[in-house]
Parts: C-alpha cells; sequence; structure tokens
C-alpha cells in the first residue's frame, strides 16, 4: 500500500474523538520537518492507538506493524535487511549507498585506502555490520570467543552535570578507560582489557510446577592494558540491539511520548515510565532519548555518530576528534596516526555526507510483517498480554508525525510495542549503574516489533540488554520492579496460556 492509500485508509478508521495527549515535559522534535497535526486529526490518532477490547480477530493494519513503510516477511537472514516497503525509487539508491558504508570494514592508518583508514587506535568492530549482523541483535560471545557485537560501558561516580537537565544522575568516564571498554587495538597498541562472564544457575518454579533454570551473570574486567581502572569503577554490559523500525520510532511526536509518563506513579498502577532527557550533541539542547538501551541518545544520527566514535574511533562531525575513547591518561593511544586529511571528507574520517547516508539507511530498515496475527493462539497470547498489564510499557501503538521530507515516516499507524521511557525493572536485572537521568535499575522498554524473527536473523534467541536470557520465558522471568506484576501473572499460568503468550511474541 502506498503511503497516500495507507494514510487514507487510516483517516478513515479513525472516527472516535478522544483527548489530546497531555504533555509531561516541554521538550520540542526540531530534528523533524513537521506539519501540525489538527485538533480533529488528534483527536481521531487517540482513537485508533487506544488499546483494543476484542481479541476475536486481528485489528485493521495489524499486520502492517510498519505501517505502509513494512516490507513482506522473508524467512532468510535478510528479513531486517530490506529498505522501506514505501520508499520512493529515487530514494532508494541513498540506502544502498548507506548499506555500503554501514558494512565497510575500516583499517588503521596509514594506510593505501584513504578513503576507509582511521579506525581505533582502540576499537570493538571494525564494521557497524560487525556487531548488527544482518541489521539484527548482537549475541553472547562463547568461551575463548571475541566479545564482537557485545561490549562493557564503563564509568565512574562525579563529574559535572548538564544544568537544563533535572535529576541528572552525574557520573564520568574512567579517566583511564574512558567510557567503554575496547577490547581490540591497532598498529601494535595493546587492547584495554577483556570482558570476562560468569554465570550463576537460579531455579525458578511456576505455578503449575515447571521449573525454568535462569542464568544470572556477573562481570568483570581481565587484563587491564593500561594500568588499574578507579576502585569504584562501575561495569554495564551492552548486546547490539536489532535496527528495524529506528525511523518510525524516531518521528513519533514526543508529545504522544510524554503522555505515557507518570514518573510520580499517579495512577496508582505500579507503572512510573520516565523520559530519558539528554544533550544533543547536534542541536545543543535537552532532547527526549529515544535510542540506547537507557535512552542515552535523541536521535538516529547521533546515535550513529556516537557508534563510529565509541565503537570504531572514527571521528565525525558530531565527534570530531580522531582518537575516540583514547584518554589523556593514553599518551601512547593519542600518539597514533588517524585517517583525517585536512583536504578531504570535510577533514574528518566519516564526512558529513557518508554520516548522512548512514543515518538514512538505519532509518529505513523496514519492519516486516506479522505472521498469523489471526491464528486463535496467537489472539489469545495477544488477550493474556493486554489483561496482564505488559502494554503498561510495551504500548502497542502510535502514529508518527506528518513529515516535509521523509515520505517513509511519515504518518503512519505503527505498532513497536514500547513506550520508549525509563522504567525500574527491579534488581535483578540492575546493573547499578546510573546514566543520565537513568538509575542504575532503569532501563528504556525495548521494542517488541520483530522480536520472532530473532533465530532467523541472528541464529540464536538470546535476549535483554545482556542476551542472560536464552528464550523469552526466561526474557519474561527476569522482568521485577514496575513489570513483577505482569511476570508474577505470566509465571502463574497454565502451560496452555504461557504458550498462546508466546506464539502472540513469536508472531510480532
Amino acid at each position: 500500500m502506498t503511503t497516500a492509500l495507507h494514510s487514507l485508509a487510516l483517516a478513515a478508521c479513525l472516527a472516535l474523538p478522544a483527548a489530546l495527549p497531555l504533555q509531561a515535559q516541554e521538550l520540542d522534535d526540531r530534528h523533524l520537518q513537521v506539519i501540525p497535526r489538527t485538533a480533529s486529526e488528534q483527536a481521531r490518532i487517540g482513537a485508533v492507538t487506544a488499546p483494543t477490547l476484542d481479541f476475536t480477530a486481528a485489528e485493521r493494519f495489524e499486520t502492517k506493524p510498519g505501517g505502509a513503510a513494512s516490507v513482506r516477511v522473508r524467512d532468510t537472514a535478510d528479513a531486517f535487511s530490506q529498505l522501506s516497503g514505501n520508499m520512493p525509487f529515487e530514494r532508494e539508491m541513498d540506502f544502498k549507498l548507506g548499506n555500503g558504508l554501514f558494512r565497510k570494514t575500516w583499517v588503521a592508518a596509514p594506510a593505501s585506502t584513504k578513503g576507509s583508514d582511521g579506525l581505533g587506535p582502540l576499537y570493538n568492530a571494525r564494521a557497524c555490520q560487525d556487531c548488527h549482523l544482518k541489521d539484527g541483535r548482537g549475541h553472547v560471545p562463547a568461551p575463548g570467543e571475541a566479545a564482537v557485537s557485545m561490549f562493557l560501558r564503563v564509568s565512574v561516580p562525579g563529574g559535572p552535570a548538564p544544568g537544563d537537565i533535572a535529576e541528572w544522575l552525574a557520573t564520568q568516564p574512567d579517566p583511564t578507560y574512558g567510557g567503554q571498554l575496547q577490547d581490540f587495538a591497532s598498529n601494535g597498541l595493546p587492547a584495554e582489557g577483556q570482558m570476562v562472564i560468569e554465570y550463576e544457575d537460579l531455579p525458578v518454579t511456576l505455578g503449575d510446577g515447571t521449573i525454568v533454570t535462569l542464568r544470572k551473570p556477573v562481570y568483570s574486567m581481565a587484563d587491564p592494558g593500561y594500568g588499574p581502572p578507579s576502585p569504584d569503577l562501575m561495569l554495564s554490559p551492552r548486546v547490539a540491539p536489532q535496527m528495524i523500525g529506528l525511523g518510525l520510532l524516531e518521528a513519533i511526536p514526543a508529545g504522544d511520548i510524554l503522555a505515557n509518563a507518570d514518573p510520580g506513579d499517579a495512577d496508582g498502577d505500579g507503572i512510573s515510565g520516565r523520559p530519558s532527557i539528554v544533550p544533543s550533541a547536534e542541536f545543543g539542547v535537552p532532547m527526549l532519548g529515544r535510542f540506547g538501551l537507557k535512552g542515552g541518545t535523541p536521535t538516529v544520527k547521533e546515535q550513529s555518530a556516537a557508534a563510529f566514535s565509541g565503537d570504531m574511533g572514527l571521528s565525525t562531525p558530531l565527534h570530531p576528534d580522531p582518537y575516540g575513547e583514547c584518554m589523556t591518561a593514553q599518551a601512547d593511544c593519542r600518539s597514533q596516526p588517524v585517517g583525517q586529511e585536512p583536504d578531504a571528507r570535510d577533514g574528518l574520517e566519516v564526512d558529513r555526507e557518508s554520516l548522512d547516508l548512514v543515518a538514512f539507511y538505519s532509518r529505513n530498515l523496514a519492519v516486516p510483517e506479522r505472521r498469523n496475527p489471526d491464528d486463535p493462539q496467537v489472539l489469545r497470547g495477544k488477550q493474556l498480554f493486554y489483561q496482564t498489564g505488559c502494554i503498561s510499557c510495551h504500548v502497542p501503538k502510535f502514529v508518527t508525525h506528518r513529515l516535509k521530507d521523509q515520505p517513509e515516516q511519515s504518518f503512519q499507524l505503527i505498532w513497536p510495542y514500547s513506550d520508549l521511557l525509563l522504567h525500574d525493572m527491579g534488581e535483578g536485572l540492575a546493573d547499578n549503574r546510573p546514566e543520565g537521568r537513568a538509575s542504575g535499575r532503569e532501563w528504556r522498554t525495548p521494542p517488541l516489533w520483530g522480536i520472532g524473527l530473532t533465530q532467523t536473523v541472528s541464529g540464536h534467541t538470546e535476549f535483554l540488554h545482556d542476551g542472560r536470557a536464552r528464550n523469552l520465558t526466561e526474557a519474561i522471568l527476569w522482568h521485577g520492579g514496575e513489570a513483577q506484576a505482569a511476570r508474577d501473572a505470566f509465571a502463574g499460568m497454565e502451560k496452555a496460556d504461557r504458550d498462546a503468550v508466546l506464539e502472540f511474541l513469536g508472531s510480532l
């Protein structure tokens, strides 16, 4: 369905009035060229995004979770690597060029390939695709395997806080090891160290007597290459997330996201979603944090630039330091050759045009269509998912802004199953490392679209921020804090009902 037809069909089905969402805080969407909604349009959108009460059949447009940008589902590892289904032909070349840069393998300077050097000197990967293989999730390294697609964030307490962002939890990079642990280095330098994971088995007995064994990870740093880190070093693991639908998430009105925030739990439902608010490297003002496991960046472009710098040590217009994560204390690292040339590529290793192309590619990786949304077991699982309160955080639907220059993301009814807010997930999932406004127990709700294709695309079913859950059952059982009641409801179900919930999730 074309963008225009999808928009007309959407407008036709939005008939009931609804109140305008209340904006919890003044945050704009300056990263987008927005055509404002009319009051009547906003009311109709409120009606269509209200959670359904009818579980006898799939909802209208539910088969297309990315709206008109959705694509036919593929049963191959390329299921997440398709361009937006509504992309105009004349924009497809930009997607392909961005794909080429996303897959590009970088090398250390100096090199004969001037357009591809500048890697490191410290890094976690040599290409974006190394972490987001086939644009899907990363994985936990097997014993003896290098930890590509998973790394440790590091920080120490204290440091400056943005004066214009309330409730900021001040942390700062470790003076020697920076903000993340790089386990690779170029030109004969030592790597910063290696991530070590040890597991403890935790048996959990479900309501029907079924025993599920969870694995509880403990993380540490081995082989420090630049001396001992700070004694109060905080570690937090990160598995690279899937890439689909990012542009659609970026196009959700900030006001619609903030409307679901309830920091003080005023309605008494036990759910206290809070927005992540972060300084924008591009715009220089506080913005709503939408991306990263704790909502640490506001836009796809800024997320891409941060990855170029932190993961690969490459300079961009937003992070022009060619040494990436090399700290002042790492003198040998900061004395290495770099890939910047004054008369080429804006004097950067990744110039503005290249960064824009990678952001365009990342923004337009399409969400595959749903599988079997009308299946009776899927519908039963959907009903249980809704009734147990999972949608308090995994909000099913939004309508994106109407946009002047992004036809792929403009005015689409989407089904990400996320509120993009921070939630206290309990002590079991706590990393005890604050990040911005997010406490050591808070995580941004991850979108669930495409979760049933993880095995197909990534070759595994490892979930949560550190891949500790080996399947969706384990992922649910790790939920605590604000999600404790929903988790307990799932644990107390009979097997047939648990299977139905898993079947629903597998259809997303």
